[in-house]
């Protein structure tokens, strides 16, 4: 595996983990009782694998809460002598982000034959939404045409619509769906789709 593989992996993993949390927290609103019960002991376990699994799950334990912390996600004060976690406003926000964007695009069995193409012009003062809409697009599977330009073969406008409500970016995006595209033989192979003569690329 690459490096910039296994640094994707490793982000995905921090980032999952920090949902847990966050979801633990949100419901016990006990930091020691969220890190300690079964079911989020066994899901971060998950994650971070069997080897040496004590260690590296009390380490991005740790760092997890660190990170949430620090952006603003919860808030932990002491009462008793217990460390007691309060989500944020900010941290139910975020935590709801995950949970809409926590699932895969239905594959159709079949093609319709229609490109989905996403174009964006968003300002530079909003460089951050920006790169994350890229980071969001590539995630869920688009294809890179140009910066602002994405494609992808299936229906996807609701996504599309909650993505515009959650990153503020309504009149910015434009969702597109497409008949016909110029020399699409290259995207056609790589999203795995019959050419014309109904073979897949």
């Amino acid at each position: 595996m690459g490096l910039l593989e296994k640094e994707i992996r490793t982000k995905d993993k921090r980032k999952n983990i920090q949902k847990i949390l966050l979801s633990s927290i949100y419901t016990t609103g006990l930091l020691g009782l969220a890190i300690t019960a079964p079911n989020v002991l066994s899901a971060i376990g998950k994650l971070v694998g069997e080897k040496s699994r004590k260690k590296k799950l009390k380490y991005s334990i740790n760092e997890s809460i660190y990170r949430l912390k620090e952006k603003g996600l919860i808030k932990i004060v002491e009462i008793n002598g217990k460390r007691i976690a309060h989500i944020t406003l900010k941290g139910e926000s975020k935590l709801d982000f995950f949970e809409k964007h926590d699932f895969k695009l239905k594959i159709p069995k079949k093609w319709d034959g229609r490109w989905r193409v996403i174009i964006f012009d968003i300002k530079e003062s909003k460089k951050g939404i920006r790169e994350k809409l890229r980071l969001t697009l590539s995630q869920i599977g688009f294809i890179k045409l140009q910066n602002s330009v994405w494609i992808y073969p299936y229906d996807c406008e609701d996504l599309i619509s909650l993505l515009k409500t959650d990153f503020m970016i309504g009149e910015e995006v434009l969702y597109m769906i497409v008949e016909k595209l110029e020399n699409d033989f290259l995207v056609k192979k790589i999203f795995k789709l019959p050419n014309s003569s109904g073979r897949r690329s």
